[in-house]
């Protein structure tokens, strides 16, 4: 452990070592001889005393060398120890050791910590609104859901992150920071400044886009998550990371899908989302974190753009349909999906997130709301616009991607375990999307 980690002493290892290095001598003297060699003379008497002389002060100067560096190990096994003993409680219940939190080595920093600093926020009452940060805000989920948490807990309580530039309208609607989650100085600074107490963790490259840039979705959606679960354990927060059915593959069961089975996803996406809920699941049950999990259907919204996911086409059907009265669909036409409107899907991530920990059975949960293919969605669209037209030109790598998906999730221990209740079927989706996108459509028409 650097002595410059979180807890320790503010002095560098490489001062410590260059003051010992200075106390002790940089070249092995070479030792006089050894005493008693010599003839009885009066001469080589003298001479003799001399050389035991010599001899005597050469192994007293071992000897204080030696406990120099007894002292100096004491001295790190020591500190090591404490702090150890700062990063564990002892409970008062059945007085054992929780676990040792992880601990992030920094680098030297001109804001040093205080080696008394208590790395843990403080605890707060069930009546006391949490603190939330958003991370990946500006994507397709981060602003409702910050819409949504401000309206419970208050404007001020939850604040939206992003490494772009936020429109005016969502900048001026409550707090904004920047925040690059491959930072981890910055988060942490951002979590203790604020006092931060839940996070939702949303940024993330999607499944088409991560397919073309597997290096930058690595480090995005695998380094990210590695430094927001250290920050959330360092600082005990209540933790939501994304998961999707993208985290099931072609061997998994599709219809329906299950909580728990196998799962080899063959996308950057789906890979780093089962490494997601395996690591969010080990520093529960390893460090104690409250971490919680959905995996998501595909997610359709009014107000956002598609984002480059595979389920996007059932987004952006809905802009084609209220603008020109035709789409062309990148899936087959009976390629079933499921799916969930932007309501359920937010007002299922608040729920769980509120759930009492003794009510929830696993740390990840499948949620969903209804199952349908494009030429469905398409059949409903020709209910509310007549001259609707759908066609087809399948692209290759979101069909491959769309078939080792789950045709239908089994949500039965999100129903079970906090209440999971969906209010969106495929009529009322489309009448609301067609609703919002028509309204759209006549007001830039007049305009």
């Amino acid at each position: 452990m650097r002595a410059d980690s979180p807890g320790a002493l503010t002095v560098p290892e490489s001062s410590l070592r260059g003051a010992c290095a200075a106390r002790l001598p940089r070249r092995r003297a070479v030792p006089p001889p050894r005493p008693g060699i010599g003839a009885p003379g009066g001469a080589a008497r003298d001479k003799g005393a001399g050389v035991g002389l010599r001899w005597v002060c050469w192994q007293l100067r071992l000897w204080v060398r030696s406990l120099s560096e007894v002292r100096r190990k004491v001295f790190e096994k020591k500190m090591l120890f404490i702090r150890m003993l700062r990063r564990v409680g002892q409970s008062p219940a059945c007085g054992c050791w929780t676990p040792v939190l992880p601990v992030r080595f920094l680098g030297i920093s001109p804001r040093q910590i205080p080696a008394d600093a208590n790395f843990h926020s403080a605890s707060f009452s069930d009546t006391d609104h949490p603190r939330v940060l958003i991370t990946g805000g500006l994507g397709q989920l981060g602003v409702g859901l910050a819409n949504l948490l401000r309206k419970r807990f208050g404007k001020d309580n939850v604040i939206l992150s992003d490494i772009r530039k936020p429109p005016d309208h969502v900048f001026h609607s409550g707090p904004f920071i920047y925040s690059d989650i491959l930072d981890y100085k910055n988060l942490r600074e951002i979590v203790v400044n604020n006092r931060i107490t839940w996070l939702f963790h949303y940024s993330a490259l999607l499944s088409a886009i991560g397919e073309a840039n597997v290096s930058l979705a690595r480090a995005v959606n695998i380094t990210g998550l590695h430094n927001i679960l250290d920050v959330a354990a360092e600082h005990n927060l209540r933790l939501f990371v994304p998961s999707t059915i993208g985290a099931f593959g072609p061997t998994s069961p599709r219809n329906p899908t299950p909580d728990l089975c196998i799962q080899r996803p063959r996308t950057i996406y789906g890979v780093s989302k089962v490494h997601a809920e395996l690591m969010g699941e080990y520093y529960h049950y390893r460090y104690g974190l409250d971490f919680r999990c959905l995996r998501y259907p595909g997610i359709i919204s009014a107000d956002s753009q598609p984002g480059g996911g595979t389920t996007d086409y059932a987004v952006q059907i809905f802009h084609d349909a209220a603008k020109h009265g035709k789409f062309e669909c990148n899936l087959e036409a009976r390629t079933r999906l499921p799916m969930m409107y932007i309501d359920d899907c937010l007002r299922a991530t608040l729920e769980v997130m509120e759930a009492p920990a003794e009510s929830l059975s696993m740390r990840t949960y499948n949620v969903s709301a209804m199952s349908f293919t494009p030429e469905e969605l398409a059949q409903e669209v020709l209910k509310h616009v007549p001259e609707f037209q759908i066609t087809y030109n399948v692209d290759a790598v979101r069909q491959a991607i769309a078939d080792s998906w789950p045709m239908k999730f089994d949500d039965s221990n999100a129903r079970k375990d906090w209440g999971w209740k969906h209010d969106f079927d495929l009529p009322e989706l489309v009448t609301t999307m067609l609703n919002f996108h028509g309204s759209e459509t006549r007001v830039a028409q007049a305009n």
